[in-house]
């Protein structure tokens, strides 16, 4: 799959988020609103500013607007790893990249 551009964003970091589905596989993708304004499959290169986990349904339900990622959060169904600040932009971030798709 071929990088999406995800041009116009004022949040300035690198998110990786760490998709798990029912059978436990996890499905890296990377949005990368630092460098190159793309969305990618795969690990974060260079390193992700925040790391995010969840599943593959909790993520579905933040990205149409279900589920907001505090409530996610407190809940236990989203997990994150370095810059805490940066990932409380997520809830932003997909309902922009939502917009432009």
């Amino acid at each position: 799959m071929s990088d999406i551009k995800v041009p116009g964003f004022k949040t300035n970091g690198i998110f990786e988020l760490q998709v798990s589905n029912e059978a436990k596989e996890v499905a890296t993708w990377t949005i990368d609103l630092k460098k190159t304004g793309t969305v990618y499959k795969g690990s974060a290169q260079p390193k992700a500013d925040v790391t995010i986990i969840l599943a593959d349904e909790t993520l579905a339900d933040l990205a149409s607007g279900k589920l907001n990622g505090q409530k996610a959060f407190m809940t236990g169904k989203l997990k994150t790893k370095g810059n805490i600040m940066l990932a409380t932009k997520l809830d932003a971030v997909l309902k922009g990249a939502k917009a432009k798709l």
